[in-house]
């Protein structure tokens, strides 16, 4: 393809071949050039489209993903070695930090383990509040999925109603717990403070909030063609591919298998509740997202069930060796409370005073050993396995966080596929990076 016009272009090859041609046959050119040429890309660590600080490195053959890689460690934060220089009941406030989608799911599973090393028990009213907020914190973690996924994808009405039905969760979690996130609420042994005096209107307000809007991700996003075309059949990852990688929660439930914690290892008393484990056998981004919607429902079911199931009593175990005593806790009244059972401390004796200070300041020791507790989160199974040497610090704390096993099936999900598609199957992992930088 040789022409002596002044104003042909020339281009080099790999092989050293030099191709000239005029303007009019640039399309033939470049069918022919391009066709077994690859060039490797970066999508991030800044990119809108990778749910927080994750680096994707991708292989691409025209638009088709021939390889990809994930590049992790920009968000790390060492948590889980700060654990291990701070009191069992100071390392609640790191942990929440983790997933900062589920902090609630941090806090219980941490929480639940060094109860298990204690041999302790919490009481009936703690335990049912756990549930609640932890299936408020799953309401409000699967609707940022369905915002960001519909902000990735161009659908921006589905990112800002997704939004502002999680401005209703954080406004309640607020109210219920003090802080919008990272409340660190759920405390060894139980609860920080009992929920506020008006708990049952502001749950049963936000449950009639929900109701109504609910019904409106249908019409918007379950029927709408293109939502269907840009989902069905993209990030496709079957049951035996899931097993293989570890994944878990609604991607592995999405490829038929209903694995969910709270069912087939209860904790919490889940077992009393009556609620059901979405399941699909698509296998891609649109069965997760149709399963994340129904497990929507399914946590406002239980939080109803919750608000039958409270009743009064205490929040923290009655064990002076672990918790402070329950008048000292902060009250709606301010700290009235707490000044008036320190006068009366100091008034029984200075060795009561002494052990109140202690248990603040050097918190309790827990005995030696190890375990692991699983629970639930929005994402999968999130473990945490506690070692302690009989010290009021843990030895080690190690987590199986779900975003990091999951976001090992990023490859098996993306290659072969086209790379706007990549961003779709990302999208359905649902990734959080603090967890998984951890």
């Amino acid at each position: 393809m040789t022409t002596t016009d002044p104003y042909a272009s020339s281009r080099e090859t790999t092989e050293g071949r030099v191709y000239t041609v005029t303007g009019g046959d640039w399309d033939e050119f470049l069918e022919d050039a391009a066709g077994d040429e690859k060039f490797v890309m970066n999508l991030g660590p800044q990119h809108p489209s990778t749910h927080g600080v994750l680096r994707l490195v991708i292989e691409l053959e025209g638009e088709t993903v021939t390889q990809a890689r994930s590049v992790i460690g920009y968000l790390h934060t060492g948590i889980e070695k700060n654990c291990e220089y701070r009191t069992w009941t100071q390392g609640v406030t790191f942990v929440t930090r983790m997933d900062y989608l589920a902090p609630l799911s941090n806090e219980a599973a941490y929480c639940m383990g060094i109860e298990k090393l204690l041999g302790i028990e919490v009481p009936r009213r703690a335990e049912v509040a756990r549930v609640m907020l932890l299936e408020l914190n799953r309401v409000s973690s699967h609707l940022v999925a369905l915002a960001t996924g519909g902000m990735e994808l161009g659908a921006l009405t589905g990112m800002t109603n997704g939004f502002r039905e999680r401005e209703e969760v954080l406004h309640l979690l607020e109210h219920l717990t003090g802080l919008r996130m990272n409340h660190a609420f759920i405390r060894p042994g139980g609860l920080a403070q009992d929920l506020p005096d008006d708990y049952h209107e502001k749950v049963t307000d936000f449950l009639k909030v929900m109701d109504k809007r609910l019904p409106g991700y249908d019409k918007l996003l379950t029927g709408q063609p293109i939502w269907r075309n840009r989902l069905q059949g993209v990030g496709y990852l079957p049951v035996d591919a899931c097993l293989s990688l570890g994944v878990t929660g609604p991607i592995l439930r999405s490829a038929g298998l209903p694995w969910d914690i709270r069912k087939t290892e209860p904790y919490l008393g889940y077992d009393e509740y009556d609620f059901e484990v979405p399941t699909t056998t698509e296998a891609d981004s649109f069965g997760r997202y149709l399963l994340r919607l129904e497990e929507i429902h399914q946590s406002l079911k239980i939080v109803r069930q919750c608000l039958d199931k409270l009743e009064p009593g205490p929040v923290m175990v009655d064990d002076p060796k672990v918790a402070w005593p329950a008048k000292l806790t902060v009250s709606s009244d301010g700290l009235g409370n707490s000044l008036d059972h320190v006068r009366k401390i100091m008034g029984q004796s200075m060795e009561s005073l002494i052990h109140h200070f202690k248990l603040v300041t050097e918190g309790f020791s827990v005995p030696p050993g190890q375990v692991y507790v699983p629970v639930e989160s929005p994402r999968g199974e999130l473990g945490y396995h506690l070692v302690s040497d009989g010290g009021t610090r843990p030895m080690r704390v190690h987590v199986r966080e779900p975003s990091f096993i999951n976001l090992q099936a990023m490859p098996a999900m993306s290659e072969g596929g086209l790379v706007a598609d990549m961003i779709a199957a990302v999208a359905s992992l649902d990734p959080v990076m603090g967890g998984c930088d951890r």
